[in-house]
């Protein structure tokens, strides 16, 4: 007995050694595959939000936390400015803050934007664990570690994780995977502890990341789920019921939230699901205390009158004001056109577009192919906390369809699905014979002696029917047992499954490397031997702009720069990346649509400088300005219908094009002359015609463009980025000599030519 329990001991230990092992290497092949950016190019924030997320977290990391919830940004939305602790969700902020903090504290002297660039890839490891955690009680440790290698390098997941890639779900996505473990643990348990810990990872996610609407559905929806499957449990009523209120109050405690989770019509659903348990809670505690007929009477009839009444105070709150109706937001992830009439602006991002078949493979590959089956494995095995990863995984599924940033969110449960298709299918075919024979044999003599008096009837059913014989093996399936299969079987699939996870690897660090792992801000290129060229154009813009201008200049672009001009060239912008000012952009859109003296009028009523805009055309960089024009086009008729129609833009087929046939509005609006001022006289190659736009393929349409308003200021070395500044028009307009005819006589002048005052007649 010893000697066996001894035994079990070092089993025990060789695989917790083994697991802990394996995690690590997840975590640190992780955390190496997200560096190629800095390998290749340097330690940079990438892309556009991250430089506004680095930007506030140096300021409260110089001035402190509370300073930092009461700082009002005004180089931000000019004239209106921003208070940036209550438009921000701070968790990202104040983790990285607490790690500068800790580092600080044992003399590991690093500046803040190191800490910023490496926060992602460290919390990768940290959401692999998280999701072997979850996997693990959804099934098996095995699967878990699938999972967690899955996760740790899965494109899907890497797209947003890499080193520079400074957002708010390269921690939220660590959040949401261990909110999810802790919610199951608490299901499972029962426990209040669970429950409390669930609640306050719900908190740090609600304080990382705007996707934690998304929980705060899921879960009510799997209590629903479970209500309605006749699965209802004390187990439920306490995890649920604690979650909800400890959430809901925490969740509070965020400014940019604040009394969201009691006034949203987002959250309502949660609250529903808990009234509703609640009832379900009382029908319960009072089966077994009243007789049936009187128990259907309380159950159908209650539940009625108040789902009705809840309906009808809904209703009623939102007709009052006192809770907010579903955004537009939420509508356009149901109806994928509505953003485009209703809302152009969420329409002119491209990360909110439509998902395609290429992407889901481009950032899942072998795992798209696979999660279903482990999605199968879920349903035919169900149980509570399955019921959970299923859900999650069909919503997951048509929200990544809807809108490609959500691919975020499906990956985990693409993970988490494929991990446990793998390992129950390895666990079957790598199975020792002899193990699996054994094991067999034990289970099939308890079941005889168990059922000895139903034998005859079990060996005849399995000899005939319908006087025809049946295969052991075909009867065994029938029965639900496992149908027999050979070594050589077992051994060619398991092989290809093996051959499948390496193409996987390797399909995995290809894209990071090569489609994610290069920063905005600075671009790559490469000649036709094989040199690379780096096109530094951004920050050679932003550089002058830091150097050249004055410290209260302030520059008008398009949204999508304005967090890099605040944050690298340190000047007031009036339109920036978080868009909540919707009537602000449209007037910038406007300005760039109009022609030359409208745009003027618009700038000097806003009190612009400078005009930066992004031109590709020396270069072939497709995502230019012009490419973008007309959404500023559709955000401007929005707001401006009269003065803007995006028809006047096209050609007379109705094309958009700014080449021969581009209407006189596109040719004279300011965007146009910006873009395009002095390219007429540049020649891109040897072959091509002056004005030759590389990146539409065709010669513009208009080359002799003339600034009568504004003036050229700079521009950069590859034409990538133009600044324009306002001119400073004298307050009155210049009459000429001689053009305006004077009739009648001369007044009489003395002998000194000057006027002679004569006295007014009585």
């Amino acid at each position: 007995m010893t000697s066996i329990t001894a035994s079990r001991s070092s089993q025990l230990g060789a695989t917790t050694l083994l697991t802990i092992v394996i995690l690590a290497l997840a975590w640190f092949v992780g955390f190496a595959s997200r560096l190629f950016a800095i390998v290749r190019f340097e330690s940079i924030i990438h892309e556009f939000d991250p430089w506004f997320n680095y930007r506030a977290t140096h300021h409260m990391v110089q001035h402190g936390f509370y300073k930092f919830l009461n700082w009002f940004d005004e180089r931000a939305w000019y004239p209106l400015g921003r208070i940036v602790g209550g438009t921000v969700y701070p968790g990202l902020m104040v983790t990285s803050g607490l790690i500068h903090w800790i580092l600080d504290s044992l003399n590991f002297h690093v500046h803040i934007r190191e800490v910023c660039v490496f926060l992602a890839p460290t919390f990768s490891g940290l959401t692999a664990i998280a999701t072997y955690l979850l996997t693990k009680e959804l099934w098996s440790p095995g699967a878990g570690l699938f999972a967690a290698c899955f996760i740790a390098i899965s494109p899907g997941y890497t797209s947003r994780s890499v080193a520079g890639s400074y957002d708010n779900e390269g921690i939220a996505i660590f959040a949401l995977q261990f909110t999810y473990y802790l919610w199951v643990k608490s299901l499972k348990t029962g426990s209040i502890m669970w429950a409390s810990l669930c609640a306050l990872s719900y908190f740090y996610m609600v304080s990382a990341w705007g996707g934690y609407v998304f929980i705060i559905n899921l879960i009510p929806l799997h209590a629903l789920a479970l209500i309605v499957m006749g699965r209802y449990s004390s187990r439920l009523f306490v995890s649920y019921t604690s979650f909800y209120c400890l959430a809901t109050i925490l969740s509070m405690q965020v400014p940019f939230v604040g009394f969201q989770p009691v006034r949203t019509s987002e959250h309502m659903p949660a609250f529903g699901v808990f009234g509703l348990l609640q009832i379900v809670a009382l029908m319960h505690y009072a089966r077994n205390r009243i007789t049936r007929q009187q128990f259907m009477t309380l159950f159908v009839g209650g539940l009625t009158i108040l789902g009705g009444l809840a309906v009808v105070v809904y209703f009623a709150l939102v007709w009052g004001g006192y809770v907010a109706p579903f955004s537009g937001r939420f509508y356009s992830l149901w109806d994928t056109g509505y953003a485009k009439i209703h809302i152009p602006i969420i329409a002119s991002v491209s990360e909110h577009q439509p998902t395609t078949w290429v992407s889901f493979f481009f950032d899942l590959h072998i795992t798209a192919a696979v999660f279903p089956v482990g999605l199968w494995y879920c349903i035919k095995k169900v149980n509570d906390e399955r019921v959970f990863i299923i859900l999650y995984a069909v919503s997951a599924v048509y929200f990544a369809g809807v809108m490609v940033r959500l691919m975020l969110t499906l990956t985990p449960a693409v993970c988490v699905l494929a991990g446990i298709g793998f390992s129950y299918t390895f666990e079957k075919y790598l199975k020792d014979e002899e193990t699996k024979e054994r094991s067999s044999a034990q289970s099939t003599n308890t079941k005889d002696e168990k059922l000895y008096d139903k034998a005859a009837k079990n060996v005849k059913s399995r000899v005939l029917f319908d006087n025809v014989s049946c295969p052991v093996s075909v009867c065994n399936a029938a029965d639900g047992e496992e149908t027999a299969v050979s070594g050589n079987v077992r051994t060619v699939i398991s092989i290809i499954l093996v051959i499948f996870l390496l193409m996987f690897v390797v399909h995995a660090t290809y894209v990071t490397s090569n489609a994610y792992s290069h920063p905005s801000v600075v671009l790559q290129s490469s000649t036709s031997n094989g040199d690379r060229i780096i096109m530094d154009d951004f920050r050679e813009a932003y550089h002058w702009l830091r150097e050249n201008t004055a410290d209260d200049a302030r520059i008008m672009s398009w949204w999508d720069y304005g967090y890099q001009i605040a944050g690298m060239a340190n000047r007031t912008t009036l339109v920036d990346n978080n868009t909540w000012n919707n009537s602000h952009i449209a007037l910038v859109g406007k300005a760039m649509s109009s022609n030359e003296s409208a745009a003027y009028e618009i700038m000097t009523e806003l009190d612009v400088d400078y005009i930066l805009v992004i031109f590709g055309g020396v270069i072939g960089y497709s995502g230019d300005d012009i490419n973008k024009f007309l959404w500023m086009v559709r955000i401007a008729q929005g707001e401006h219908p009269k003065d803007i129609r995006e028809e006047n833009y096209f050609t007379a087929s109705g094309e958009y094009s700014t080449g021969a046939g581009a209407s006189e509005t596109m040719l004279n609006c300011l965007m146009y002359k910006m873009s395009y001022y002095r390219f007429g006289e540049t020649r891109v190659g040897y072959n091509q015609a002056g004005g030759f736009d590389r990146t539409r393929g065709y010669v513009i349409g208009k080359k002799d463009i003339t600034l009568e308003y504004i003036e050229e200021a700079y521009t950069t070395e590859n034409w990538l980025v133009r600044i324009y500044k306002r001119k400073k028009l004298p307050n009155r307009p210049t009459v000429k000599e001689a053009t305006i005819p004077i009739k009648g006589k001369k007044a009489a002048q003395g002998k000194n030519k000057k006027g002679v005052i004569r006295t007014a007649k009585a």
